[in-house]
């Protein structure tokens, strides 16, 4: 299926590892023009060498002021992937002001900051563009320790909603695509014991976490103009856990 991406210029965060890292190389191999968003520059410095021509960012997303300095002037954007996050679990009753603060300023702040940029640039060339918010299957399950993580990704899908509500008359779309466990270097770290793991894999139909390339390809269908009457959805890719 061709996606049309090719000379496109997407703005993709949380480049720097796991699904942010494998999609800037699918949308480098598939032509496009990436601007790349991380908080690690060694991350960043690799990614360039693996991805010659991609424009790298290094910038903390949980700080507003620097993200405006980085960002403000960006440039043209078509294509946007809010994929930056933090997941630090804690038990209920021992949340941290800490954890929740910057929780709700990467998963959900930064989203809405960097939207903003890339839109009032697209509304002011009046021109077409999409949005694809990484979410997860958490926004709509609970999971024992994610309170803080289940809490920005619920947020983050009813943001998805209301930004393709307010954006759609400016042709802009927006959509979630909501993932299992992802066997990324986060998705390791949380979910490497096998108890814990049986817990989760228990839930799903399919048995099995999920790999990078199956939320990639999700991400570019929302992308691309394949899903031109595509807004306002959360796209699962987490085995039928919903379904359970």
């Amino acid at each position: 299926m061709e996606l049309g991406l090719a000379g496109r210029r997407v703005l993709v965060t949380g480049a720097g590892k796991g699904i942010g890292r494998g999609t800037v190389q699918a949308l480098h191999a598939a032509g496009a023009r990436v601007v790349a968003v991380s908080r690690t520059q060694a991350d960043l410095d690799s990614l360039v060498r693996e991805c010659p021509g991609i424009e790298p960012v290094c910038v903390d997303l949980g700080d507003w002021e620097a993200t405006e300095r980085a960002l403000g002037s960006v440039g043209p954007v078509d294509l946007l992937v809010n994929n930056a996050a933090v997941a630090l679990l804690q038990p209920f009753l021992e949340v941290t002001k800490d954890a929740f603060d910057r929780s709700f300023e990467v998963n959900l702040r930064a989203v809405i900051q960097v939207s903003q940029i890339v839109a009032r640039g697209l509304i002011a060339r009046g021109a077409p563009g999409a949005i694809v918010n990484i979410s997860s299957q958490c926004s709509q399950r609970a999971v024992t320790n994610h309170s803080v993580y289940c809490s920005t990704k619920g947020a983050l899908d009813m943001l998805t909603k209301v930004m393709a509500l307010e954006l759609g008359p400016h042709k802009i779309r927006v959509n979630a695509v909501n993932p299992t466990v992802v066997m990324t270097p986060m998705g390791q770290a949380n979910w490497s014991d096998p108890y814990k793991a049986k817990t989760m894999l228990d839930r799903i139909p399919l048995g099995k976490f999920a790999e990078v390339e199956h939320v990639v390809d999700a991400i570019l269908f929302l992308l691309s103009d394949r899903s031109g009457m595509t807004t306002g959805s959360t796209l699962p890719v987490e085995g039928g856990f919903w379904a359970n």
